[in-house]
Parts: C-alpha cells; sequence; structure tokens
C-alpha cells in the first residue's frame, strides 16, 4: 500500500487505517495487542481511537479504548515514533455526563481533554486531534434534518482553532482534523484558520459506506477544494455489509450475537438498526455474490477505490478480520459493477444516513 499524504499536512499514512472502539468492550486488551501487532506486521501505520472509546459508550468503559493503546505502546519501545496517531476529543455531551460537566465543548475543555489522552495513550504528542463531532447543533449520527432551533452553541470554531493552536505550538498536537462535520463546517474552519494564521484541518472523518454516501452530495467537493481528506469510517456499516445479518435480521435468536447491531440494543436504536438499512444491505451484498466475491470485499473495495477517500479506517475484532480486510485491498471493481451499485443507491438511496 503506496502511503497518502493527509491535506496539506506532512503526514504520510497508510490507505487503510485500523480503528479500535472495539477495544475495550467488544475486545480485552489481551487480543487487542494481538491486533496491534498483526496489523503493524502486516504494514498498517495509522492509528485511530478518541477519549470517548470504547463504543458503546458506557461511563465504565470511558478512555479504555486508549488505555489499551498505551500500555502497547510502553510494551514496544520505539514503535510510537513509527506510527501515526489519531484520537479525538469528544463534542457536546450527548447523554454522556461521564465525559465532562455541562453541554458545551469549551476551550478549557479541549485542553483538558488532550491532556487526558496523551496520559492514557502514554505518548508526548498527538500527530492528529480531531473533534468528534461538531460542538454547534448539527444533523449527525442518523439525525436527517438540520434544525435551526436546536442551535445551543458555546464556543466559537476560532475559540475552538484556537485552543487547538495552542497545543500545536505547546508541541503535544501536530495537526488537527474534524469528525461527523458538514460543508459549512469544513468551510468555516479553514476560513477562519487561514483568516487567523491558525492550524488548517488536515481531514475530516466521517461516515461512508454503502448505505450512506451523503457526503457525495456536496461535502466531497468541499474537501476536494479545500485540499482537506477524508477519513471514511464504517466502511461495512456495523456488521451489515458483511452479510452475517441476511438471513437472521439484526434481533431475535438467530442473530450473531457476536455482532455490534445484534449484541446492543443501543445500536439497534441507531441509523445501523433501521429496516430500510438491512434491505438496501441485502441488496449489495447479494450483488456482491453475484459477482462472485464476498459482501464485506464489496463494500471495503467500494471505499478503498473511490477518489474520495484518503484512508479507510477499520474496525476489527479478531485477526481473521483484519486479515480478511486487509486482503481486500487491491480488488478493483467493473465499470458494469459500479453501474449496479448506483442503481441500487438510486432506488434505495442512503438509509443509513
Amino acid at each position: 500500500m503506496q502511503r497518502i499524504q493527509l491535506g496539506r499536512s506532512d503526514l504520510h499514512v497508510t490507505p487503510i487505517c485500523l480503528g479500535t472502539m472495539t477495544f475495550g468492550e467488544q475486545v480485552d486488551e489481551p487480543t487487542a495487542h494481538d491486533i496491534l501487532d498483526h496489523a503493524v506486521a502486516r504494514g498498517v501505520d495509522f492509528l485511530d481511537t478518541a477519549e470517548m472509546y470504547a463504543v458503546p459508550a458506557r461511563k465504565e468503559t470511558y478512555g479504555a479504548t486508549e488505555t489499551i493503546l498505551g500500555h502497547w505502546f510502553a510494551r514496544n519501545p520505539g514503535l510510537r515514533q513509527k506510527l501515526t496517531l489519531a484520537t479525538k476529543v469528544a463534542g457536546p455531551s450527548r447523554g454522556m455526563p461521564w465525559v465532562r460537566e455541562g453541554g458545551g465543548m469549551t476551550a478549557a475543555d479541549i485542553v483538558a481533554s488532550c491532556e487526558g489522552s496523551l496520559r492514557r495513550l502514554q505518548t508526548d504528542v498527538i500527530d492528529l486531534y480531531q473533534i468528534h463531532w461538531p460542538e454547534r447543533n448539527v444533523p449527525a449520527f442518523g439525525t436527517m434534518y438540520y434544525d435551526p432551533t436546536k442551535e445551543r452553541t458555546q464556543t466559537s470554531i476560532h475559540e475552538q482553532l484556537e485552543a487547538l493552536a495552542g497545543l500545536v505550538k505547546a508541541g503535544k498536537v501536530r495537526y488537527i482534523g474534524l469528525s461527523n462535520e458538514t460543508p459549512y463546517g469544513v468551510h468555516e474552519f479553514v476560513r477562519l484558520a487561514e483568516q487567523h494564521n491558525l492550524p488548517r484541518v488536515a481531514t475530516v472523518q466521517n461516515v461512508y459506506c454503502l448505505l450512506s454516501r451523503a457526503l457525495e452530495n456536496g461535502l466531497d467537493e468541499t474537501m476536494h477544494r479545500l485540499d482537506v481528506s477524508l477519513l471514511a469510517y464504517s466502511p461495512l456499516g456495523f456488521g451489515l455489509l458483511t452479510g452475517k445479518y441476511d438471513a437472521s435480521g439484526t434481533e431475535g435468536p438467530d442473530a450473531p450475537k457476536s455482532g455490534r447491531i445484534a449484541r446492543y440494543e443501543s445500536v439497534r436504536k441507531q441509523r445501523w438498526g433501521r429496516p430500510e438499512a438491512l434491505v438496501a444491505a441485502r441488496r449489495y451484498n447479494q450483488l456482491a455474490r453475484d459477482y462472485g466475491m464476498t459482501p464485506a470485499r464489496l463494500a471495503l473495495a467500494f471505499c478503498y477505490t473511490k477518489w474520495q477517500v484518503a484512508s479507510t479506517i477499520i474496525g476489527v475484532t479478531t485477526k481473521a478480520q483484519l486479515d480478511e480486510d486487509l486482503d481486500a485491498w487491491g480488488t478493483t471493481l467493473s465499470p458494469e459493477l459500479l453501474a449496479e451499485i448506483d442503481k441500487i443507491r438510486w432506488e434505495l438511496r442512503d438509509p443509513a444516513n
């Protein structure tokens, strides 16, 4: 895998990133360390985490994923300098008072969260520090429409950038990024950075998969024209695009209990649990089989080969899953197959947006 540049930064990473949000919930620490060892042995040099992980978020597992990574770095002296490490500061609470007091994300919150992440990760610097979701009101995590009456912003984008600039100046953060962001947000972060000589965002980490392609209707142009790179998360739609729910559905006695949607009611209440998402997933999964490949290979190849995507974030619970995801690299999709994918999208749209 040829390394790619993230935005205008000097970060060059593999086009596949290992996401770690299952570490500390579905994956215990020894298994997580084995997966990390295997990923590095397979050539992956880009890791993504967040202060609020593990997922599903619980008070008991807040910070657990970063702690597991910190222990792994401590066990492997010298390895930290060879990897690009990304983590995130949580946005406003969203029902998680254990993350911080109050409902906002102040400049002081950003600094305190960064300090906490540095301690848990046992590192002196975070290569890519991302705002996990916007401080202002936006339609995210499956919310369909923007509602201006729900605006409760307390900290301006300019103030957020100044706080991040202080972390960069202090040598605690190298570059900054966004997540679950909108075209307006990306434009405003870039505009203010250029106007006030503040750090410029290098990346946006947003959902992107066969079931959720909304970024192709505006955000992709924004990112292309502003030289901001996309980190695509949930390429397998929380497992819907692996085919494992095709026969059983996502709940009931036959649903695979190892899968996140079947295992956690909180996940079934989100966009991935929508009946429409399963209907669309079954269509894409059968299309993959019709073309002689596994559903997971089709879904991953879709992300791996799209011009919009700089690096695809894969989340796994076993080394076998990691190998399957990495082995899908290099898969090409014919024009005929891509046309069939677009036919399904035209009919069913984006049920997991």
